[in-house]
């Protein structure tokens, strides 16, 4: 029998046509059962990343809010304080004494924006970033790569398709729940 499993040559469909129907019907108990396990996954990935944040944050010296907006300083680049506190939802009075922390501490600098000088930037201090912050992700991250050498090129596409879908769904429910 052909090797099957994640990164294997035989397609999704053909691994599942060996132990199950690739498809379920829709309302049926085993696709009811599966969305079950599922839903329990993602709840349980978001407890985890929570709780891997907090003991992240502890590991830099930071907290956790501090860590979530260096990220998001880190993935978007250079912002304003008034981007960053409505990224984050925090207020900008909230802002101001995150962003002290981070310059204090060496994370973050404030730039004046040469197109307009009342405008300022809040810019990653790379440098910092990879030597207080890079070490306590690098064996997830190194362990990320390891899982995803073990799927195909597609099987990744259609991972990096559905982060950005949970992505999309998370965002718009942060957007919800602020409007209420």
């Amino acid at each position: 029998m052909p090797e099957s499993g994640p990164g294997s040559t035989q397609s999704a469909n053909t691994q599942s046509a060996n132990t199950e129907p690739a498809n379920t019907e829709p309302g049926s108990v085993p696709r009811q059962q599966l969305e079950g396990e599922f839903v329990l996954a993602m709840r349980q990935t978001g407890s985890i990343t929570q709780l891997l944040s907090q003991a992240a944050a502890e590991r830099i010296g930071i907290n956790t809010t501090d860590l979530n907006c260096l990220n998001v300083i880190a993935l978007t680049g250079s912002m304003t304080a008034g981007e960053l506190a409505r990224a984050t939802g925090l207020t900008t009075a909230s802002i101001t004494g995150v962003l002290d922390r981070l310059e204090d501490s060496g994370f973050v600098r404030r730039e004046r924006d040469p197109g307009d000088r009342r405008r300022v930037n809040v810019v990653l201090n790379a440098g910092r970033a990879l030597t207080d912050v890079a070490p306590v992700f690098a064996p997830m991250l190194k362990a990320w790569r390891t899982v995803a050498s073990r799927y195909s090129d597609d099987e990744l596409r259609q991972f990096v398709e559905f982060q950005q879908q949970v992505a999309q769904i998370m965002r718009d429910q942060l957007t919800r729940l602020r409007a209420n």
